[in-house]
C-alpha cells in the first residue's frame, strides 16, 4: 500500500535525478536550473509567455523568475515585448540564439521522462499516466479549496 512517505518522497527523488541530468548543460552554458526551468516553461507553453504565467503555472517565486529572465535576456536567449493593449504586460520570447538551448533542454527533459517509465510496459505506461493525471487534477482541486 502506498504510504504518504512514499508519495512525498517520489517528487524529491525524481527532482534529484532530473536536476543531475541537466548538470553538463548547466556547466557548459553557465546557467542555473532556475533559468532552465523558465526557458523550458516558455518552450513547452508558447501561449503562456509572461513572467506571471511562469510564476503561477510553474510554481516559482516571482523574484526567481525575474532573476532568471534577467539572466536569459542578458545572455540573448530571451526577448521582452510589451503587450499591444496593456503595456503592463510583458511577453517573453525565446530568441533564435535561445532555440537550440531550449531544444537541448527539452531533449534532456524528454529523456528523463522516458527513463522514468522505461520499466513499464506500454499498457502500464498508459494506465500510470492516466492515473497520474487524475491524481494531479484531484490535487489541484484540493489546493483550490484552501
Amino acid at each position: 500500500m502506498l504510504t504518504i512517505a512514499q508519495l512525498t518522497r517520489l517528487p524529491q527523488t525524481f527532482r534529484k535525478y532530473y536536476n543531475r541530468q541537466f548538470l553538463p548543460l548547466l556547466e557548459r552554458m553557465d546557467l542555473s536550473m532556475r533559468e532552465i526551468h523558465v526557458l523550458l516553461f516558455l518552450a513547452n507553453h508558447p501561449d503562456q509567455n509572461t513572467a506571471r504565467d511562469v510564476t503561477e503555472l510553474r510554481g516559482l517565486a516571482k523574484s526567481q523568475v525575474s532573476q532568471a529572465v534577467e539572466v536569459l535576456t542578458g545572455r540573448g536567449f530571451l526577448t521582452r515585448r510589451a503587450d499591444g493593449t496593456d503595456r503592463r504586460i510583458v511577453h517573453l520570447t525565446i530568441t533564435a540564439e535561445g532555440i537550440p538551448l531550449a531544444r537541448e533542454a527539452q531533449e534532456i527533459q524528454a529523456a528523463c521522462g522516458r527513463r522514468l517509465l522505461a520499466g513499464l510496459s506500454e499498457e502500464e505506461r498508459a494506465v500510470f499516466l492516466d492515473l497520474l493525471e487524475r491524481i494531479l487534477r484531484e490535487t489541484e482541486e484540493l489546493t483550490a479549496e484552501v
